[in-house]
């Protein structure tokens, strides 16, 4: 069974694979940042961005030496920034350990910052030719409906069950092209929903196929209901016209990345004394919240936001930065350089159809 199902695999992926730009190289560093990339992300939304990245930071020395806000701009809108962090740390690691040469040991390279046992096994599969079988949820997939397992995968039960098939699976030689056609299948033939059976090579020996449960395998037990936040920003504008912005903590969610200052609703409050409220907290000044700008909502990996924008004008105090690593004054020419999180990112794009002197009217300047 394991032979032929890798013999069926590898001939059906090198007829079909998609033509990405990673799969143009055995360079382990380029290898290691695309299935960082592709970890909870669309390929499509990927490649872009790697394309970006590599042309920014060609090699691991790039990486390692670059400016923080660098990594993270370029980073921008892919999600998940604590990646962009962890794959730059490691860099360092690489070079200040390695020699510039990302670990072809999978006890050495699970060392690293942010790498994990699915990172590790990609790219020692795939750079280094070494049998490590990877799971993510393509893999589960795959897997549980070829061998017809019902029970639930987010059990950690059935997750080593799935782990020790697949490791059980994968062949001695062209380790790295079985992973990638596993992984290569789920996401465009085995899908969630509406699976292709009929374009499957392995149909003939597929468990739900023959049984037609695609739709009830994989199982997964029903997630936690979601909870969602209200919160509430200030934009306040100097008299040149310029926002003020804070730099989030680096061991924070979004660390490293900008913001408008502001914060979490809490019971009982209305948003604008919210917004008052945090920037006492954050800033140490006192402000006047004039009118919402505007409105918006965001869905986290674990949580949902509605994002509410209010104009604000400092009564009392100077702007310091209490609670966040720094603050600046930026004019809109400025703001574009600076990384934020995407719905700061919806809201700058409002504020640029506005100009300065609109602004400072919004903001209180008369």
């Amino acid at each position: 069974m394991p032979l032929t199902f890798a013999n069926d695999l590898l001939n059906w992926y090198r007829n079909v694979k998609r033509d990405l730009p990673w799969r143009d190289t055995n360079d382990p560093y380029r290898i290691w940042i695309s299935e960082v990339m592709s970890q909870q992300t669309r390929i499509d939304t990927v490649i872009p961005y790697y394309n970006r990245f590599t042309e920014a930071f060609p090699t691991v020395y790039d990486l390692a030496s670059a400016e923080r806000q660098q990594v993270l701009k370029l980073w921008e809108g892919l999600g998940y920034y604590s990646r962009a962090r962890n794959l730059q740390d490691a860099a360092k690691t690489v070079v200040e350990e390695y020699d510039g040469k990302v670990p072809s040991d999978y006890d050495e390279i699970i060392k690293l910052k942010g790498v994990g046992p699915y990172t590790a096994a990609a790219v020692l599969s795939i750079a280094f030719n070494k049998p490590h079988a990877v799971m993510d949820g393509n893999v589960m997939r795959v897997i549980t409906r070829f061998y017809g397992i019902e029970s639930d995968i987010r059990s950690t039960h059935t997750k080593k069950e799935i782990q020790q098939l697949a490791d059980n699976l994968i062949p001695e030689s062209n380790p790295g092209d079985f992973n990638q056609g596993l992984m290569e299948l789920g996401a465009t033939v085995c899908t969630p929903s509406s699976p292709a059976c009929s374009d499957c090579p392995l149909q003939l020996e597929c468990t739900v196929a023959h049984s037609v449960r695609t739709e009830t395998i994989p199982y997964k037990s029903p997630a936690k209901k979601v909870p969602h936040h209200q919160i509430a920003v200030g934009l306040i504008v100097n008299s040149e016209g310029e926002l003020l912005i804070a730099l989030r903590p680096e061991d924070v969610m979004l660390g490293g990345l900008w913001e408008f200052p502001g914060g979490k609703k809490e019971k009982g409050e209305k948003l604008n004394e919210t917004v008052a409220r945090e920037l006492k907290e954050e800033l140490g000044v006192e402000v006047e919240v004039l009118d919402e700008f505007q409105s918006l909502k965001h869905a986290y990996s674990h949580f949902k936001i509605t994002l509410t924008a209010f104009w604000c004008r400092i009564e009392k105090g100077t702007p310091k930065p209490k609670s966040g690593d720094e603050l600046r004054w930026v004019s809109l020419n400025q703001i574009d350089e600076y990384p934020f999180p995407k719905a700061n990112k919806t809201l700058i794009g409002s504020l640029l159809e506005m100009d300065a002197e609109r602004l400072r009217s919004e903001a209180g300047w008369r």
